[in-house]
């Protein structure tokens, strides 16, 4: 279900159901929006009944707030540097019943300054999930609508990886112990095992293919922090059996009826 909705000082905005219907999520009508790779990462992630979770990078909330609804005694810190998708967030976590365990900061979340002045405290989470973009600036041309420009594309600094800044940022928020779930593209698998190594172990990585006999076009990451577990490669999802066309398992997913497995 979509409902449009606009106010003469706010972008043009749309309620829609995610995963199922179990959230209703008010998002910009135009840039970035939801989509599959932020279901698949909400059901990838398993917070604790009272896990202390942080969303780097939340948008409109969707994936920090659903995992709320699976853990009932949870806390979630959503992270998020656009203004605009951090009061939608806000609102989401109100409009759902989530308010009250549901706290949105607006601020760069891989700013150890930015954090540190709003109170965000390195290695207190239980779970740190994050979608962060997905190309480099060399990559792509990056698009006229800021907020897509945003959530697209990395802001690379010299001689650094582009998803150091990210990466850096969740390894450091987690506690010991503290599980860290990211989706991204396979393109950048060496990267993050590099910057992996040392800080979470335990890396499983679970490859998302659009059709059978394609190559992945996503990866889902899970590790833990101080773990000293070896790297597994898991059996991959299969998205689509035909165009327009999901698979029972990716339906399923969509639909909120079943969850991504590590174990």
């Amino acid at each position: 279900m979509t409902i449009a909705s606009s106010k003469a000082s706010e972008p043009e905005t749309t309620l829609d159901a995610f995963r199922g219907g179990r959230l209703r999520i008010r998002q910009p009508l135009r840039g970035h929006r939801f989509g599959t790779d932020t279901v698949l990462l909400a059901a990838a992630a398993h917070p604790k009944p009272t896990s202390r979770i942080v969303d780097l990078g939340a948008g409109v909330g969707s994936v920090g707030l659903s995992l709320l609804l699976s853990a009932h005694s949870a806390q979630a810190t959503l992270l998020e540097i656009d203004a605009s998708l951090a009061r939608l967030a806000r609102q989401n976590a109100d409009d759902n019943g989530l308010a009250d365990r549901a706290v949105v900061k607006m601020l760069d979340g891989t700013s150890y300054q930015q954090r540190t002045a709003a109170g965000v405290a390195n290695g207190a989470a239980d779970l740190v999930v994050a979608n962060p973009p997905f190309y480099s600036p060399s990559d792509v041309q990056s698009s006229s609508d800021p907020l897509r420009a945003t959530a697209h594309v990395l802001r690379q600094a010299e001689g650094q990886s582009p998803l150091a800044p990210w990466l850096n940022a969740a390894f450091a928020l987690l506690a010991p112990g503290g599980r860290f779930v990211m989706i991204h593209r396979p393109q950048l698998l060496a990267a993050i095992l590099e910057a992996a190594a040392g800080h979470i172990g335990g890396v499983a990585i679970l490859p998302i293919y659009p059709y059978v006999g394609r190559p992945a076009h996503r990866i889902l990451i899970s590790g833990v922090k101080g773990s000293r577990a070896p790297l597994t490669i898991r059996e991959g999802l299969v998205l689509h059996d035909r165009p327009g066309q999901f698979t029972g398992a990716a339906e399923a997913i969509h639909r909120g009826e079943a969850n991504i497995e590590w174990n």
